[in-house]
């Protein structure tokens, strides 16, 4: 095999694997390099114990025919190959208090969801139109979003502008402010530092249309894969990149842990900035990029608990549920107190058949000092390892005050379970590389923004960034982030004249 190309891509989450595509499509001689046996990063899916479960993936939103994802996605070859079913029009996400037994729905459409919740709350429907108003503004102004060239730093007090205290500014009723907040899960929201940007482009995509993927998310990646074969491109796995050299202020090659090197004329990588920056041999980058990217803050970590059904035990729940012990901390969920953990979770299930769940995942924050006994423990499929019996007990531990939670909320959950397993920062850390084992990578600060903002060229000319870091995690985030990495190749004007006809 010849080992030169055009492009060498490092890494094969989703950003790795659309920016493959659409260059491979667009006539480039691509490679891809994933470390891991399968592609996909948290597309993956897997079975156990005769069900199926997401490792990240759980719902993806804008995927109604014209909307921004459907087009990207057809544009790619995606659609309509991918199996999708939509979640209930009337209530995608379920939202629940302590003891408090009402349930609060939002509703896919923004009539539906303006309706749904004035229903509950009568008084503030006025607040309820003024915040999806405020949300689809906000959404109107950053271009890519929209797939319209131009650049969203040129609004930079719109990065500024906090998501509580905005969330909080249109409704009084403070229970209503944390029904608006309860899905900040979906980005590990922090009172202080949110930025309401983030809430709202995530937000507003599920409003837009809300979707499980039938056959689990792994099939994004399968479908990719036989994209970017089928454009000429080349995928290698069980390569992990261990250096990127660099001579003479360009990348010339990679080099894997096991001593394979790739050529290529331009690098992108799809791995958190800080390893990307760790294995770069170069002195372009100065001490202080260098300082500040390594610094960054990065979102907390996550504990789950999959759980495979017995047979026609659990019923299908087309919807999510996100549940909070106290609504009163729905923005302090990052910092709890180990005596009181867990305080919140949010649960998934998986595709149905005749009406019944086989497995659900459920997932609650998880501070990695907790694990710190373990941390120089490293446990992969392709590179196995122990981290002992005391890491066992600690996850049982878990998993037990977790299904106490789940039980105390939703009678007889555990009895609908035959078996379970858990995931730990630990295992994101492992397989994904990002720091920490973090759940969205770096944590984005309304009052220190052009800090966390990382553009997808780099010092070195030849050498782009791209997956959840640059602009907005997720989906639909690093899709676009995708679209913003590509355009520095091949013109970010002609490739959304492209899309857009779609």
């Amino acid at each position: 095999m010849d080992n030169r190309f055009d492009i060498v891509v490092i890494g094969s989450g989703l950003g790795g694997l659309l920016s493959s595509a659409i260059l491979s499509k667009n006539g480039y001689n691509v490679l891809l390099l994933e470390k891991n046996a399968q592609v996909g990063g948290c597309l993956q899916s897997y079975y156990r114990d005769g069900a199926m479960f997401e490792t990240g993936v759980h719902y993806i939103g804008g995927l109604d025919s014209g909307q921004t994802l459907h087009r990207i996605f057809s544009y790619v070859g995606l659609l309509p190959a991918l199996k999708l079913s939509r979640l209930d029009i009337d209530g995608f996400d379920i939202i629940r208090f302590g003891n408090n037994k009402n349930k609060f729905a939002y509703a896919q459409t923004y009539e539906g969801f303006i309706d749904t919740l004035s229903g509950a709350f009568p008084k503030e429907r006025a607040g309820i139109e003024g915040f999806c108003d405020y949300m689809k503004g906000i959404c109107r102004r950053f271009p890519l979003y929209n797939l319209e060239s131009g650049n969203f730093l040129d609004k930079l007090e719109m990065l500024e502008i906090n998501a509580r205290e905005t969330i909080n500014s249109f409704v009084s009723d403070p229970i209503l402010q944390n029904v608006f907040a309860a899905n900040n899960l979906l980005y590990a929201g922090v009172g202080e530092k949110t930025p309401f940007y983030i809430h709202a482009l995530i937000f507003n995509s599920y409003i837009e249309s809300a979707w499980r993927c039938v056959e689990g998310g792994k099939q994004i990646a399968t479908l990719l894969s036989d994209i970017i074969k089928a454009n000429g491109g080349t995928i290698i796995t069980s390569a992990e990149v261990s250096r990127i050299v660099a001579y003479n202020g360009q990348v010339t090659n990679v080099e894997t842990t096991d001593k394979r090197e790739f050529e290529g004329k331009f690098f992108i990588s799809d791995l958190h900035p800080s390893n990307t920056i760790a294995m770069t041999q170069t002195d372009v980058f100065r001490k202080a990029y260098i300082n500040r990217i390594t610094e960054l803050e990065n979102s907390i970590g996550a504990f789950i608990l999959n759980v495979a059904f017995k047979k026609e035990s659990f019923p299908y729940l087309n919807h999510n549920v996100y549940y909070y012990s106290d609504p009163s901390k729905v923005w302090q969920g990052t910092n709890y107190q180990l005596k009181n953990w867990p305080e919140n979770y949010a649960l998934f299930v998986g595709s149905g058949k005749d009406g019944y769940s086989q497995s659900a995942s459920i997932m609650s924050y998880m501070q990695f000092s907790e694990l710190e006994p373990w941390v120089n423990s490293h446990n992969t499929v392709s590179s196995p390892g122990s981290r002992g019996d005391d890491y066992e007990e600690f996850k049982e531990n878990k998993a037990q005050l977790l299904f106490e939670l789940v039980e105390r909320t939703n009678p007889g959950f555990r009895s609908s379970v035959k078996a379970y397993h858990t995931l730990t920062p630990l295992s994101f850390r492992d397989y994904t590389g990002t720091p920490s084992g973090s759940l969205y990578g770096v944590l984005r600060d309304c009052n220190e923004p052009l800090k966390t903002f990382i553009p997808a060229r780099t010092k070195i000319p030849n050498l782009l960034l791209t997956g959840q870091n640059l602009n907005v995690h997720g989906i639909l985030g690093v899709t676009v982030s995708s679209l913003v990495t590509c355009g520095e190749l091949i013109g970010i004007d002609s490739l959304l004249e492209k899309i857009r006809k779609h």
